[in-house]
């Protein structure tokens, strides 16, 4: 494989838009107007995100980057090798496999920090491993293609989207930045700013998947063996950053987090990587395979927020049985505040799954139940 980092001009793939295959082009105003409204709404998602991100606690990350070095592990040592494995076990055709390999190979995407917000995983960490991860890529992503295609004798010029990781840490960086000012400045209109940005997060998650599958319907492959792995890769990507993460005993808040980023791929990197190396009669055979794992990795996101609702809604009536003389003061006393229920879900879930584990990563002072919580627990 020759690894060829010039810029995109300089393959035969990245001409012009009418060389794109046909079902995959969209009418160009209407795709304007497509990405100009969601690279604002994601600007504004990601600036309302930040607003959750405490600059000692971030700080505290890059001083001991132990969390985002097992996301880093995850990201380029897990996902490309699943890949691999993957098209090995599927018997793909050398074009399909090349599709799935980047994929396994492109960075965290930004989807990752919207489901870890709602399962009430470590913000500062989601982003810190999502910002890293696109760094890493400058040059992780041409070595993972190199090691894991010498085997294949697969000669094809790969392109790696320079300028598109730029832009993506750009619009990560730049509105994260502005959110923590704000948290610093403002914390109390901040967590408004974030309940409102999570609620636009999901609603533009839904409303993206729904127009790429629409705007791409005539491009999608009938393959069983891609649509399979679509399916699988996201799923087995979380479970991999879950057990890494509880095998290095993170806490399991972090391991929420971790396993979050694991699966959730950067697609439009790699379907701007697939546009640049490749030409239109290879594209028909590869294109699906991105939109369809963008729309089980939207669709695995929202089952495990799901279940991690009702779990920890299992968890809170289970307090509520251990102490039923409180459980009427509980309802009438105000609902508590993310951080409290994080403490309490922390120390339940501690005390319930691993008993006999040694003392955890978070200081003490974090994992102690607050406010309404705590008055329910004497």
């Amino acid at each position: 494989m020759r690894t060829n980092c010039s810029s995109g001009s300089a393959c035969a793939a990245n001409s012009s838009e009418e060389e794109l295959p046909v079902g995959f082009q969209a009418p160009g105003s209407l795709k304007l107007v497509f990405t100009v409204v969601l690279a604002v709404m994601m600007g504004l998602v990601m600036f309302s995100l930040g607003c959750s991100v405490e600059i000692r606690k971030l700080w505290s990350h890059i001083r001991r980057p132990w969390g985002i070095a097992v996301g880093l592990l995850c990201q380029f040592g897990l996902m490309p090798l699943i890949a691999y494995l993957l098209a090995i076990s599927f018997s793909l055709q050398p074009i399909q496999a090349i599709a799935v390999l980047i994929m396994g190979c492109c960075p965290g995407g930004t989807v990752s920090n919207i489901f870890t917000f709602w399962v009430d995983g470590d913000m500062d960490l989601s982003i810190s491993m999502t910002t890293c991860s696109t760094v890493a890529a400058l040059g992780m992503m041409p070595l993972c293609l190199y090691l894991y295609t010498l085997s294949w004798n697969f000669e094809q010029n790969f392109t790696i989207p320079y300028q598109n990781i730029g832009i993506s840490l750009l619009c990560l960086t730049v509105p994260v930045a502005f959110g923590v000012y704000v948290n610093y400045r403002c914390p109390k209109q901040s967590k408004t700013i974030l309940k409102i940005g999570a609620i636009v997060g999901g609603v533009l998650l839904l409303v993206v998947t729904v127009a790429g599958v629409v705007l791409s319907r005539e491009s999608w492959n009938p393959d069983i063996s891609l649509l399979t792995i679509s399916c699988i890769f996201p799923l087995i990507g979380h479970v991999a950053g879950f057990l890494l993460a509880l095998l290095t005993h993170h806490s399991w808040q972090r391991c929420r987090t971790i396993s979050l980023e694991t699966g959730a791929q950067n697609i439009q990197m790699c379907l701007t990587m697939l546009q640049l190396s490749f030409t239109p009669q290879q594209l028909v055979q590869m294109i699906s395979f991105p939109m369809s794992y963008g729309l089980f990795q939207v669709l695995d996101g929202f089952l495990i927020v799901a279940a991690y609702k009702l779990y920890k809604r299992r968890l809170k009536n289970k307090h509520r049985k251990k102490t039923p003389g409180c459980a009427e003061g509980c309802r009438n006393k105000s609902s508590t505040s993310p951080q409290e229920t994080g403490a309490f879900l922390e120390v339940n879930e501690e005390l319930a799954i691993t008993p006999g584990t040694s003392e955890p990563m978070d200081p003490p002072v974090a994992l102690e139940p607050m406010g309404p919580i705590s008055s329910c627990a004497q």
